[in-house]
């Protein structure tokens, strides 16, 4: 990233740390709403199946709005990168809206939707990871994180047991532990946030 805006002088590394830095923070918000979700999922005892799905639904709904939020942050800064984010948003929004607003779901049919949400999540993840993997240091932990969703989703779309509330351990032990992957790659990106602010530093210097 910092090579591609060398050619744009001071104002386009300025643009970089801003897009860097919003990006981070989306990821880091996202991380901590994983975390929270995947705490409460454990330790509320005897959680019914709607409160669970209500809780899923909002969760889905709002990791969904941070990404494309991140995603339009890099359309807003005419990056390249912002395909995954935004389509990863858009179906984590969709997903979210649904499960939110239907309380009713089966706990069969729950299973799936996390699932499903899972899988996209992860798989927009590792193709953001990819396209970033050459411009900042946190792109292998985003990647993990992709993978680790991935995993999750394949597991319990093929077998999911009698439903979501009887694996709610593997949810909840999921999502804290995608939650602070997420969270450190979001610390990895501000240090190549601070790596870009010394570039321009230097190339000041030498102008």
């Amino acid at each position: 990233m910092v090579d591609h805006y060398q050619q744009s002088g001071q104002g386009g590394l300025s643009v970089v740390e801003r897009a860097m830095s919003r990006s981070a923070t989306y990821l880091a918000i996202g991380g901590v709403a994983s975390i929270v979700f995947g705490a409460v999922t454990l330790f509320w005892p005897g959680i019914s199946l709607v409160a669970l799905t209500v809780l899923f639904g909002a969760f889905a709904f709002i990791y969904g709005a941070l990404a494309l939020g991140s995603g339009l942050n890099l359309v807003a800064h005419r990056s390249t990168e912002w395909v995954p984010y935004v389509l990863g948003g858009l179906a984590g929004v969709l997903i979210g809206a649904v499960t939110f607003f239907s309380p009713g779901l089966t706990a069969l049919t729950l299973v799936y939707f996390i699932a499903a949400w899972a899988i996209l999540v992860g798989v927009f993840e590792v193709i953001a990871s990819i396209e970033a993997r050459d411009l900042v240091k946190g792109a292998g932990w985003l990647t993990a994180s992709g993978l680790l969703s991935v995993a999750f989703g394949v597991v319990v779309a093929a077998r999911p047991g009698s439903g979501a509330l009887a694996i709610l351990w593997l949810i909840g032990i999921y999502a804290i532990i995608a939650g602070g992957t997420r969270l450190y790659a979001a610390y990895r990106i501000r240090g190549a946030e601070k790596d870009v602010k010394r570039v321009a530093a230097s190339m000041q210097t030498q102008s």
